[in-house]
């Protein structure tokens, strides 16, 4: 790696389009998870101007069976999407919690898929596609987070905070973040530029509420980056369109599974390519993504390497993984090939291995659709994956 340069990440808020199309399948898959933990959902969602579109692939004891919705079935799920949208505090003529119309796509999954999924007297659960997932973690930040990402989501995350709680009503749902750090040694030591482009209410964009909402943006900046990051050579960008009143699913639409550098690790490590909302836990695109940020995690909590990279491999029906590559990028205290011999044995990586161990057949889902889905703090049965739990464990092995 250099030791001098420059790198940026952005993120987007819950109320972007995109998210807001996460949010929504995330609120499908753990509805779904509530009635039956072992239900199977594919769930994609569209958003545009007064209209949310849903879409996929289910099967889930006591809701959709035989072909056929279970009585009330489909009146929950419009429930809940609209009470996803209500919270997000989407009340725009353009799109509207109460008002907006409803279509329900969803029907059965493919017999052909489950035949290789399911579990049976003669196989294991296999994994529900094929693919190839990664999992990062680094000492940038507390949270073992790239900086710039961790900050970028942290500036959105205390918009939000401060806009449902009132001391910031100018603002709307919509925004998005970009932090470029400067790094020397390897380390992050200055914000160079910071981007924020937020919906606001009208008037914000000339004059003193211009100057307000500019002042406002700055002073969350400074208080979330580190002391010193902020100084007089930080460049910023506040809307730098000018207005931006029109925005969320009105402005663009969105549709689930396209913020997925902004959900993983902002550019900083390598992505799968496989989205992760709206996806029940048997869909190794998600459970192995979690299980290697998990594992990534501990191995630099345990000081085992500044840097790790992991890569788990799948193919469709079959349920153990293909191929286990650890890189430490140098960084490393162990042999990357050490390493690998023992992961295995602290965790079984095949999906009901991985969905065992971190307890994934859970309504768990919905707070991890937006501000992304590594770096926060495991509460209860959420963020499992963000656990330290095998530290010793690995400590022990590879002593």
């Amino acid at each position: 790696m250099r030791s001098t340069y420059l790198f940026t990440s952005e993120s987007v808020s819950e109320g972007h389009p995109d998210k807001v199309a996460d949010q929504i399948s995330d609120a499908i898959v753990d509805l779904f998870l509530s009635k039956d933990p072992e239900a199977r959902i594919a769930c994609e969602t569209l958003t545009t101007t007064q209209r949310v579109v849903l879409a996929g692939e289910i099967r889930c004891r006591g809701v959709y069976e035989n072909g056929a919705w279970a009585p009330g079935a489909e009146e929950e799920i419009e429930r809940t999407v609209r009470e996803t949208v209500k919270r997000i505090g989407y009340e725009q003529d353009g799109f509207h919690w109460q008002t907006f119309a409803f279509h329900n796509h969803l029907h059965g999954q493919s017999a052909h898929i489950a035949q290789g999924v399911d579990a049976s007297a003669e196989k294991d659960e296999g994994a529900g596609d094929q693919g190839i997932m990664f999992g990062f973690a680094c000492d940038e930040t507390p949270d073992l987070m790239p900086a710039t990402l961790d900050y970028s989501h942290k500036i959105l995350a205390r918009l939000a905070a401060d806009r449902h709680a009132g001391t910031a009503p100018f603002l709307e749902p919509d925004a998005k973040s970009q932090v470029t750090l400067r790094f020397e040694n390897g380390r992050p030591v200055a914000a160079t530029a910071i981007v924020v482009s937020t919906q606001h209410k009208p008037g914000y964009d000339q004059g003193e509420k211009e100057a307000e909402l500019h002042a406002y943006v700055k002073k969350v900046v400074a208080e979330v980056l580190p002391q010193g990051f902020v100084t007089n050579e930080t460049v910023f960008h506040i809307n730098p369109t000018g207005s931006f009143e029109i925005g969320g699913p009105d402005g663009d639409a969105g549709l689930t599974g396209r913020k997925i550098i902004v959900d993983t690790y902002g550019g900083a490590a390598p992505h799968g390519g496989g989205a992760f909302s709206g996806k029940d836990p048997t869909k190794v695109d998600r459970s192995a993504a979690y299980v290697s940020r998990y594992l990534a995690k501990n191995i630099v909590a345990a000081g085992l390497a500044r840097r790790c990279t992991i890569q788990l491999s799948y193919a469709i029906g079959v349920s153990e993984p293909l191929s286990l590559y650890v890189d430490t990028h140098g960084t490393g205290t162990v042999d990357e090939a050490r390493i690998e011999a023992v992961l295995p044995t602290l965790v079984r990586l095949t999906p009901k291995g991985i969905r065992t161990h971190l307890g994934l057949n859970k309504p768990i889902y919905g707070p991890s659709a937006a501000y992304g889905h590594f770096g926060r703090t495991p509460e209860g049965d959420f963020f499992p994956w963000e656990r330290t739990d095998l530290v010793e464990k690995l400590k022990a092995a590879l002593a």
